[in-house]
C-alpha cells in the first residue's frame, strides 16, 4: 500500500479524521490530504516536539496554520486542540502522523482510529 493510500484509506476514509498527513522523521512529506499544508518549519517543530515534551505541553504546536493547544504529549503521542477540532499525532519508528478531526467528531471517536494504524506501521517496522 502506498503512503498516500494510508492517508486516504486508513484516516481520513473512516469518516473520523478531516485532514492528514505523515511526515518523516528524517524530514519530507510522505503523504497529505488535499489542502492540508504543513509548511517546512511546522514539519520540524512537530518531528522535534519529542525532543522537548515540557515545551510542547506549556506552548502547544501550530499544525497547517493554527495554533494548538495540547492536552497531552507522551513519547508516542501528542494531542491538541482548538474549539471543537484537534490534532492526533503519533510516532512510529520512521515517521509521525498527523491527523486532524473535526466537529462533530470528537478525540475518543478519532484518536483510536491513527493509534491504530501507528500499531499497524510499527509492527512492520515503519
Amino acid at each position: 500500500m502506498s503512503w498516500q493510500a494510508y492517508v486516504d484509506t486508513n484516516l481520513v476514509g473512516t469518516g473520523k479524521i478531516a485532514k492528514a498527513a505523515i511526515l518523516g522523521l528524517q524530514g519530507g512529506v510522505w503523504a497529505f490530504s488535499p489542502g492540508f499544508t504543513i509548511s517546512t518549519d511546522e514539519q520540524k517543530k512537530v518531528v522535534d516536539a519529542y525532543k522537548n515534551l515540557e515545551g510542547v505541553r506549556t506552548s502547544g504546536l501550530v499544525v497547517a496554520g493554527i495554533k494548538y493547544f495540547t492536552l497531552s504529549a507522551d513519547g508516542r503521542s501528542i494531542y491538541l486542540k482548538k474549539g471543537a477540532n484537534g490534532v492526533v499525532i503519533v510516532k512510529t519508528t520512521q515517521a509521525v502522523l498527523v491527523a486532524l478531526y473535526e466537529a462533530p467528531c470528537q478525540a475518543p471517536e478519532a484518536t483510536p482510529v491513527v493509534e491504530g494504524l501507528a500499531d499497524y506501521l510499527i509492527a512492520a517496522k515503519y
